[in-house]
């Protein structure tokens, strides 16, 4: 089984340069977070490359706050007002998230924007065999996730007031050119073969088909809860890099999971699916095709292999900001390491 469980999830103390007033934090919960009553203990989360996630423990019940990092940091990254808008919006509509408590954007109270929002109980799966799952009730697990993004895909956003939340079309060839240029701008982390050969590659090949809906950007088994007990996502977490986007991309990036080597960002390459009763591939995507009306995905490996490349991108940036001892996880330097196996991947779609 992989070690991601025990090495990612669960809480420790906060690490050294993330530390913040927590009078003035306890101070706007009163006044901001309905009940809430103190005194406050501060954990923070293992998990999450990016933005800095704490447990905020109270004698009645817990919270759990995001902030910006510390620190200089690129234009429009680590967005926690977006995530806390596209929360509260899809709260309102019914989809699963955490009850969002309140956002602020005074950097006088803890030195960052952040939000509160819901403690959500239930269970996280890093690893994406489902360990301790039986051979049996596996692939409702995986039938609830894929029924899950279907549903986001299906939400007009219009209505839940996320007209603005991004632009309509062209989205493949907008994210192409944001981690083109995140890439390149990023000397401290070098460069990839790959890398290079996919941004010629990539926007001269964009498929037709400007659909647009809600995505979520980073749809893993281990950005969700599931209930306790029941194979059913309670709550979807990490919205960082939500916007407005082609549902196809989404979806691809979601199910590259059978294609991302074990160990690997809860993938389930490598691994034997049949004996562990986990869906294939296509009746996987079929699942997703049929919950939103489509006759198959006929641009599948080009999407494929976009994702690896914009993954890959992220991937860079961590190992970015590790060289340049910035990095949110004490974990970070793992993960980029696997930069360039994924953009070794991401050419290999295209190949």
């Amino acid at each position: 089984m992989s070690d991601e469980q025990d090495t990612f999830a669960g809480t420790m103390p906060v690490r050294e340069g993330y530390g913040f007033d927590t009078v003035r934090l306890e101070r706007w919960m009163a006044e901001h977070v309905e009940s809430f009553s103190g005194p406050l203990t501060i954990e923070q989360f293992k998990g999450g490359q990016s933005n800095p996630t704490y447990k905020l423990l109270t004698p009645r019940c817990a919270y759990v706050m995001r902030r910006k990092p510390p620190g200089a940091i690129l234009k429009g990254a680590h967005a926690v007002e977006r995530e806390a808008k596209v929360i509260a919006a899809l709260g309102q509509a019914g989809f699963p998230v955490a009850h969002m408590y309140g956002l602020c954007v005074d950097e006088e109270v803890i030195g960052t924007s952040f939000y509160v929002m819901e403690m959500v109980e239930g269970r996280i799966f890093w690893d994406g065999t489902f360990p301790g799952i039986s051979r049996e009730g596996r692939p409702a697990y995986f039938d609830a996730m894929n029924a899950t993004l279907a549903r986001l895909h299906q939400i007009d956003y219009r209505s839940i007031g996320l007209a603005e939340y991004g632009k309509s079309g062209d989205y493949i060839s907008r994210q192409i050119g944001l981690w083109t240029k995140q890439y390149l701008g990023d000397e401290d982390a070098g460069r990839d073969p790959n890398m290079d050969r996919l941004i010629d590659w990539l926007p001269a090949h964009i498929p037709p088909g400007n659909e647009t809906t809600i995505v979520h950007g980073d749809f893993r088994c281990d950005n969700m809860i599931f209930h306790p007990t029941e194979p059913r996502v309670i709550a979807v977490l990490d919205w960082e890099l939500s916007t407005l986007g082609d549902p196809l991309a989404d979806f691809a990036y979601h199910a590259m999971m059978y294609r991302m080597p074990y160990n690997v960002l809860a993938g389930i390459s490598g691994v034997e699916v049949e004996s562990l009763n986990i869906p294939s591939e296509s009746d996987y995507v079929r699942a997703y095709c049929r919950r939103t009306g489509r006759d198959g995905i006929a641009n599948y490996a080009y999407y494929l292999a976009f994702n690896f490349f914009r993954l890959a991108a992220i991937l860079h940036g961590i190992k970015g900001r590790v060289v340049r001892g910035t990095a949110v996880s004490a974990h970070a330097s793992r993960r980029s390491e696997s930069f360039p196996q994924l953009a070794k991947l991401a050419w290999q779609q295209v190949r």
